[in-house]
């Protein structure tokens, strides 16, 4: 709603500008109106279309760039539990993730899914996971409604997000754990699907 309010005036000025200017191009009409008046209100018209259409411009650039920092506010909080993981699943000599990779790659969650189908978790790296889960299991529900901001969709899969952090919790066996952990994933990666 808010951004047909910002571009009626700009639709406005453009068609009055228009209908100004096809009417001083037009040779029939002559007089003092058509010499003076009509090419202050062209001038007027244009620089209320221009100035209206910078500050739209403006408006929509500082609001995706509030949503891209709330939507990483909320993938950050995920940070720790997908570090975790990765170092479960790396190779001998492997490096593992950098911070921003984990954050902001949606391909890391897919290929963390298909690594969680071919490999089984060691002991060590389900009780760290558990562990993560329990401490950022707070923090991850607090932030319901900063996705709430985002939209009534990114809220649901936050919301799933949370609850497959409880499960992993009080999860108390491997299938369990990996189950829970496939589904996490899963809720990552559709909540990564909406985008900011």
């Amino acid at each position: 709603m808010n951004k047909y309010v910002l571009y009626a005036p700009l639709a406005l000025f453009g068609l009055v500008g228009s209908v100004l200017f096809f009417y001083f191009i037009d040779q029939s009409h002559d007089g003092a109106f058509r010499e003076n008046l009509v090419p202050e209100l062209i001038g007027f018209c244009l620089e209320g279309f221009f100035w209206i259409g910078l500050l739209s411009f403006f408006q929509k650039t500082r609001e995706h760039t509030r949503r891209k920092e709330l939507w990483l506010s909320l993938r950050g909080s995920l940070r720790s539990f997908l570090s975790y993981l990765d170092i479960a699943f790396l190779d001998n000599n492997a490096e593992p993730l950098n911070s921003s990779s984990l954050e902001q790659n949606p391909e890391i969650i897919k290929s963390m899914i298909n690594k969680l189908e071919q490999k089984n978790l060691d002991l060590n790296s389900m009780v760290l996971l558990k562990e993560t889960s329990l401490n950022s299991m707070s923090l991850v529900r607090d932030l319901v409604p900063v996705a709430a901001q985002l939209s009534a969709a990114h809220m649901r899969w936050w919301i799933a997000i949370s609850d497959s952090m409880r499960r992993i919790n009080n999860s108390n066996s491997r299938d369990d754990i990996e189950k829970n952990t496939t589904l996490l994933l899963k809720n990552i990666q559709e909540f990564d699907a909406l985008g900011y």
